[in-house]
């Protein structure tokens, strides 16, 4: 076998894909003398597919149609951007007590903050 080589294969199909197309891909990763090789499918892989090329050699991935949009995602191919989100938190250490125990001051000066704890409030 040649090292390195991966063969892949797409397929555009809406119903699930057999093993009967696992096995003639093994066959020809066989021919190519290839050490892995790709599936791809916009649709599904019936369980029996999944069975086989989870056995075979040369190794089998298969990639069917949700894994390949999560992969479009994650790597921005054949995807626009329409609109971002900022998401705040609430601030939890703002709502701690000071050391003396008293609430945090929202005086916006040090000559406010001292004012306000004289007159106790």
């Amino acid at each position: 076998m040649r090292t390195g080589l991966t063969v892949e294969s797409t397929k555009r199909w809406q119903h699930p894909v057999g093993r009967p197309v696992i096995q003639a891909f093994v066959g020809a990763l066989q021919g190519a003398r290839a050490s892995k090789g790709v599936l791809i499918t916009t649709s599904t892989f019936t369980s029996d597919a999944q069975s086989y090329a989870a056995t075979v050699s040369p190794r089998v991935i298969l990639v069917d149609g949700r894994e390949l949009a999560e992969l479009m995602l994650d790597h921005d191919v054949g995807v626009n951007r329409s609109t971002q989100y900022e998401i705040k938190t609430v601030d939890e250490d703002y709502f701690d007590e000071d050391a003396d125990g008293s609430a945090p001051s929202t005086a916006e000066t040090p000559g406010e903050a001292a004012e306000a704890k004289a007159s106790g409030s």
